[in-house]
């Protein structure tokens, strides 16, 4: 089922959020930086385990990074890219073809959108689902750990959620450290530093109703903040909610 997903984004017949799609199988957030720049970037991914638990590394020039899958081609099997020069978002592209060098280090990072099938099988909601729109996500004032030139703040995904949804929620997610673990918050959002839940900074605003509390997991798109802070010459990442999806079952993640 990934692989025809795969093919699917590869011949853009599919451009959207990949949440929900191949549910049992891992979602990927994707950083690809200079050679120069991968050493630093992966000692910040492994001070930082919540927002970027590593998935895959690719060598140098290596788009098709076999850890993650059949016939993955990273230049073309996201279904929208990022492309950043000089910290600023210059483009987004549906293809990185004519953008790959064989200088260029891939980074898989794992997705919350790969735990959601979990907490769908505990029959919890998920509002972005309900609603057909892509997850919120929000910019926190909570600081990364530093490495080399990148730091930034830490992004987080909300999914509002009764409150005994949100603690089977922490109790399911917390056995997934690979996409991203338990939550770093629930409760009230100015506490992390995130002003109003309607107005994401990246993704759709959801409703939050009354007997709901806003959860917070740590988000694979706090790269891309590293990624600005750090105002590389070049780099490319994923379009937040837009993943690549690998032939990893997410069940194959579990920790006891």
């Amino acid at each position: 089922m990934p692989y025809r997903f795969r093919q699917r984004v590869r011949h853009k017949d599919f451009k959207g959020p990949t949440a929900g799609q191949c549910g049992e199988y891992a979602q990927a957030n994707l950083v690809i930086v200079p050679s120069a720049y991968a050493e630093d970037f992966l000692r910040f991914c492994i001070r930082n385990p919540k927002a970027c638990p590593l998935l895959g590394v690719g060598e140098r020039g290596q788009w098709n990074v076999p850890a993650l899958g059949q016939d993955i081609d990273l230049r073309t099997d996201v279904p929208g890219y990022n492309v950043y020069r000089d910290g600023e978002l210059q483009a987004q592209p549906d293809d990185i073809l004519s953008l790959w060098s064989d200088d260029l280090v891939a980074f898989a990072i794992g997705c919350s959108f790969s735990f959601e099938q979990m907490l769908t099988h505990e029959h919890i909601g998920l509002r972005h689902v309900e609603e057909g729109v892509n997850v919120p996500m929000y910019r926190t004032d909570i600081e990364n750990a530093p490495a080399g030139p990148f730091g930034g703040r830490l992004v987080v995904s909300m999914r509002p959620m009764t409150g005994a949804h949100a603690i089977r929620a922490v109790q399911v997610t917390s056995r997934f450290p690979s996409v991203h673990g338990a939550p770093v918050h629930l409760g009230s959002p100015r506490a992390i530093g995130i002003a109003d839940l309607g107005r994401p900074d990246y993704g759709d605003a959801v409703t939050v109703r009354e007997d709901e509390v806003p959860v917070f997991w740590a988000c694979g798109v706090t790269p891309q903040s590293a990624l600005e802070a750090a105002r590389l010459p070049f780099a490319i990442a994923h379009r937040p909610g837009h993943m690549l999806v690998t032939d990893i079952p997410n069940a194959s993640l579990a920790v006891l």
